[in-house]
């Protein structure tokens, strides 16, 4: 049986586009440590992420960032300038702590830590970045790395973010990232690796 394509190209994520976006993060991220700790139930996991990852989208980076995304990914990128407007806001911090109920406390306490170990220098960060599982290896989170990092070089700026799932520390690293360090999230949580990735050096003469 020959396996149906579903095309990979990015495409710009409007608002109109949430529930896609959310639902398909939810599935990205069902089996991510941090995730499954913010979301332990697992029968109301997959709505608790899809409400999640629509809310932060609408209210934050697709706001304040550039957010694209193919028939089975999505990714948030936050350009430099507006790392500071793509925080959540009071109205933002209310609907995600409805959302993760007894486990707001933590979510923000791993959102400090997270936070305090970002780099000074200008830089875009990559935010969010999943695949939907029946997809994987098609090539969809590659080609919204790929679109970002391009960005990024031709601006001359090196790229951050944060990895919690140690499975795709070597992922990261094919495409030029260097784990920085690691951070225990604070209340029994997992881990976090800081990642940079240096701007591609241009051609001579250029």
């Amino acid at each position: 049986m020959t396996r149906m394509s579903i095309p990979n190209t990015p495409k710009t994520a409007t608002i109109d586009d949430a529930s896609t976006v959310g639902r398909t993060l939810a599935l990205a991220f069902d089996d991510d440590p941090m995730m499954r700790w913010f979301f332990p139930d697992g029968a109301a996991r997959a709505a608790g992420l899809g409400r999640y990852f629509s809310t932060i989208f609408t209210r934050q980076y697709a706001r304040h960032g550039v957010c694209e995304y193919t028939e089975a990914a999505a990714a948030f990128w936050v350009p430099p300038g507006a790392q500071d407007k793509a925080v959540p806001d009071a109205g933002t911090i209310g609907e995600l702590s409805e959302i993760l109920g007894d486990r707001a406390g933590l979510f923000r306490k791993a959102a400090e830590a997270a936070a305090g170990e970002g780099p000074q220098e200008p830089h875009w960060y990559l935010a969010v970045i999943g695949a939907d599982p029946a997809a994987q290896g098609r090539g969809h989170g590659a080609a919204l790395l790929r679109s970002g990092l391009a960005r990024a070089d031709a601006a001359g700026l090196p790229v951050y973010l944060e990895s919690s799932k140690p499975a795709n520390l070597p992922l990261y690293e094919h495409f030029g990232f260097t784990v920085l360090g690691e951070v225990q999230l604070p209340g029994g949580g997992p881990a976090l690796w800081p990642m940079r990735r240096g701007p591609a050096p241009r051609p001579a003469g250029v």
